[in-house]
């Protein structure tokens, strides 16, 4: 078995066509097809089902793939710490970042990479917590920093707790609420609230303080994972922003009474038992500086 039998699979099974895979992987379809044929006689069963055009890997195949993800990915790690021992290459960072981490993070990490020219490959993909850790697991990306509220506890995720950041409610410096020595809930939720997705804590809390009325579902008519958008919206209306309060100096802190006493929690997220990537200290120095009230 050769990792090269093993990349055409991976090819293969994205394409989901030998004509389209073949011309992925730059190699003929019928030099792509012995491949295959060859892993399959090797491994002793089929591990693709041709059906008209198209493949559809068997049950045995997709268990396969799996390995062979792991495989290549190993092997690519083992390569960029050769080149970076042969000629000081910084390398490469696969980094997902929560709504609140990616409104810190994102142009400090992207000015970083673009101030170290072509020796720096950056990738930064923003979403759902959820979503971003099915990532980190199927090893498309190398580390996160997200909210650790929304992280589930697992035996193959590695959580390094780094930085708390204060939430508030906010709003334009000539919002009509903006000038009050104290604001209610009530009075708050007369206007538009915007926030992030917030995690099953936050939502206790904020029922504990406010009552049923405070339920995200309820509470929250603008939700994105953009926090830069709902600041600039926040800016620009008479809605209340719900967010870390350094996320968003331009804005005014509403002084609601009881206070909201709500906190991010952000850290640093990878796969336990694997080996980190020599780039993740540049994530690591970037969330020491910027992640921060």
């Amino acid at each position: 078995m050769q990792l090269t039998q093993l990349r055409h699979l991976v090819g293969l099974a994205e394409s989901t066509s030998f004509s389209k895979a073949a011309k992925a992987l730059f190699i003929t379809q019928p030099a792509l097809s012995r491949s295959i044929r060859s892993l399959e006689a090797e491994l002793g069963f089929a591990l693709v089902d041709r059906v008209g055009h198209h493949i559809e890997l068997t049950a045995l195949g997709k268990e396969v793939l799996v390995r062979a993800r792991q495989l290549l990915d190993d092997a690519r790690e083992i390569s960029e710490m050769s080149a970076k021992l042969r000629d000081g290459s910084s390398g490469r960072l696969r980094v997902g970042l929560g709504a609140g981490p990616g409104a810190f993070l994102t142009r400090p990490l992207l000015a970083e990479a673009a101030a170290r020219n072509r020796s720096m490959h950056l990738e930064i993909a923003r979403g759902l917590t959820a979503l971003l850790v099915q990532r980190l697991r199927a090893r498309t990306l190398d580390a996160l920093v997200v909210d650790l509220l929304s992280v589930e506890p697992a035996s193959d995720l590695h959580i390094d707790r780094l930085t708390e950041m204060r939430g508030a409610f906010l709003c334009r410096p000539k919002h009509p609420l903006a000038r009050r020595r104290r604001v209610s809930f009530e009075q708050i939720v007369d206007y538009p609230i915007a926030s992030t997705p917030l995690s099953n804590e936050i939502a206790r809390l904020l029922m504990q303080r406010y009552g049923p009325r405070a339920h995200p579902d309820d509470l929250v008519t603008l939700r994105s994972d953009e926090l830069p958008s709902l600041v600039d919206v926040t800016l620009r209306s008479d809605a209340v922003l719900l967010a870390v309060r350094a996320a968003a100096p331009a804005l005014v802190e509403l002084p609601i009474d009881p206070p909201v006493g709500a906190s991010a929690r952000f850290g640093l997220v990878t796969l336990a038992g694997r080996t980190a990537a020599p780039t993740i200290q540049l994530l690591r120095h970037a969330m020491q500086d910027h992640l921060h009230d």
